[in-house]
């Protein structure tokens, strides 16, 4: 029987032969994020003459994402269930595909065959003394993808960090393994503006000490997060973390010491940051990775006590309709965990979900707060579902109310150039009274 170093040798192949494994209408899984495996997807894009019909399946990557280009067409089709800025291009021209899908729910169609999966195209830190590789930055639905596929091709890369929890992949379950050296791809933190930081202090003063956080990507996330500074034993419980997180870590606001799952604790399914982030959970014991059908499971998310979920939203409708994944017809992003987390936070002792979004787009001409949304756009969170919607002008506060009360909230907390406009929506569709309407003015 072979030692696992022993195995480890055999397996090691360049990236051009491991991808030799990938045939003509196979699917492929990609790891996401910071730990998308550039060298492989080269190796693989470079493969396209040979290839028909590979579909590549991933949430948001960081990269190019060659395979998507229009000269690609006919051997690679991408399927997202969960769009970046890479893709949304091809998703929009009809070369690729979106999936809306709940996060905690894409490893159930694995391990249901729904959606079979072939190849998983991973990058892993070398292995441990007892053969173990790490996922480092990114566990997301690769782990699970791993267990489900035929064949697992794993780029193991010493500046990957080995991080804690269920990230971990065994030499012996790694079909070929392609060593290389090069940095991880980076996500740096969106600038936030004073706006940002407008709608970043109402959220904050929702978050009561103690809080298990859960937070998302961009501009008023990273706001909050300088935003909690005078906050007290504050966790986290999230799909994705940012580099936000280490100052609160080492100033001991964020120490999870009043957790009631996994007190202490961290909890993870990615990080989308930069080498810094990287640096800091390497070998960090108060991190634990997991898979996001963990992380994003509501009922595990309402297992946390005073759980804060603060998600943004692209449109909200005066009926309290969330429109998170796509602008009109087109899609944007994904469903991703908001309403994972929304409704784990409505069902956490003390719990507070949020979504969180400016008042306006475009420079302040367009309200985001609407009569309607626009034709074609996907609602992620239904209004029954919605309890804080905040922006830089006010909190409006939802669950249970009635369309009138609605619409009242909402206008409160729109941009006042759009006020008048809104109310007169809203006493053409007969939510408001006239005189109701005078009362919002």
């Amino acid at each position: 029987m072979l030692t696992w170093n022993e195995e480890y040798q055999l397996k090691r192949r360049s990236a051009t032969k491991a991808l030799g494994a990938v045939h003509s209408g196979d699917r492929v899984w990609i790891q996401s994020g910071c730990g998308t495996p550039s060298v492989l997807v080269e190796a693989l894009v470079a493969r396209a003459p040979e290839l028909l019909d590979v579909e590549i399946v991933h949430m948001k990557t960081l990269g190019n994402a060659e395979y998507t280009r229009p000269e690609y067409a006919g051997h690679f089709r991408h399927r997202g269930l969960f769009l970046g800025e890479n893709v949304r291009e091809a998703v929009a021209a009809g070369r690729a595909d979106y999936t809306p899908i709940f996060l905690s729910e894409i490893e159930g169609l694995f391990e249901s065959g729904n959606l079979p999966l072939d190849v998983v195209l991973m990058q892993v830190s070398p292995p441990d003394a007892h053969g173990y590789m790490s996922l480092g930055t990114t566990v997301d639905c690769t782990l699970t993808a791993a267990r489900f596929a035929r064949v697992v091709i794993a780029e193991v890369n010493p500046r990957m960090p080995r991080t804690h929890g269920d990230t971990f992949v065994h030499v012996s379950h790694a079909t070929a393994l392609v060593e290389t050296d090069h940095p991880l791809l980076e996500m740096h933190p969106e600038h936030f503006t004073e706006m940002h930081l407008r709608v970043a202090r109402n959220v904050a003063s929702l978050i009561p000490d103690g809080a298990t956080l859960q937070t998302g990507i961009g501009g008023i996330p990273d706001a909050v997060l300088t935003c909690l500074e005078d906050k007290r034993d504050l966790g986290i419980h999230t799909e994705m973390c940012s580099d936000g997180v280490i100052e609160l870590i080492e100033s001991g606001v964020i120490n999870g010491e009043r957790k009631s799952l996994h007190r202490g604790k961290a909890v993870a399914a990615f990080v989308l940051g930069t080498r810094r982030l990287f640096d800091f959970i390497h070998e960090n014991s108060s991190f634990e990775f997991r898979t996001v059908a963990y992380t994003n499971d509501p009922f595990v998310v309402a297992q946390n006590d005073r759980m804060v979920a603060i998600n943004s939203a692209i449109q909200v409708d005066l009926t309290g309709q969330v429109c998170a994944d796509s602008m009109g017809t087109r899609p944007f992003s994904g469903f991703g965990g908001q309403l994972d987390f929304i409704r784990g936070a409505a069902r956490s002792k003390g719990g507070v979900p949020i979504i969180a979004l400016p008042s306006t787009a475009v420079r302040g001409t367009v309200s985001r707060i609407v009569p309607v949304l626009e034709p074609g756009a996907g609602v992620v969170t239904s209004r029954a579902d919605v309890h804080y919607v905040v922006t830089e002008h006010g909190i409006a506060y939802l669950h249970g109310k009635s369309l009138r009360e609605r619409a009242e909230a909402l206008i409160a907390i729109s941009d006042p150039r759009f006020q008048q406009e809104l109310e007169d929506f809203a006493v053409r569709a007969h939510y408001l009274e006239r005189k109701a309407a005078a009362v919002c003015a």
